[in-house]
């Protein structure tokens, strides 16, 4: 069973910065397109940044210049380095890959999420 499994968030000040980590596991055979999504509460979860399936990069435009994204394909992770964090950023961050187990046609996996609180 693949498993999508957050890490990294916490409480940080205006101005700090944090790093996600996304680990995958399970059986599988190929990973993809994943991507850091967040959702704030009573707001719809929105994509921070993201691999597209050629492996270009792209970012919400209320965190260019202060997130990266970066992926390491031999551990089968995906991070998200945040810098200059404000209180807007405050959501829970969710991982999402699609994940092909054994050859078989891809699929989309979400991680449980991690809390990211940023204090004024």
């Amino acid at each position: 069973q693949v498993r999508l499994v957050e890490s990294g968030g916490g409480l940080v000040q205006a101005g700090g910065s944090l790093r996600l980590s996304c680990a995958a596991s399970g059986s599988i055979f190929r990973i993809n397109a994943e991507g850091w999504y967040r959702q704030a509460p009573g707001k719809q979860r929105e994509l921070v940044a993201g691999f597209t399936t050629g492996g270009a990069t792209n970012y919400a435009d209320s965190v260019k210049g202060r997130f990266t994204i970066s992926r390491d394909n031999a551990k089968k992770a995906v991070y998200l380095l945040m810098n200059s964090l404000k209180p807007e950023d405050t959501a829970v961050y969710y991982c999402n890959a699609l994940v092909s187990e054994a050859g078989l046609s891809f699929r989309s996996y979400w991680g449980q999420g991690t809390q990211v609180t940023v204090s004024s």
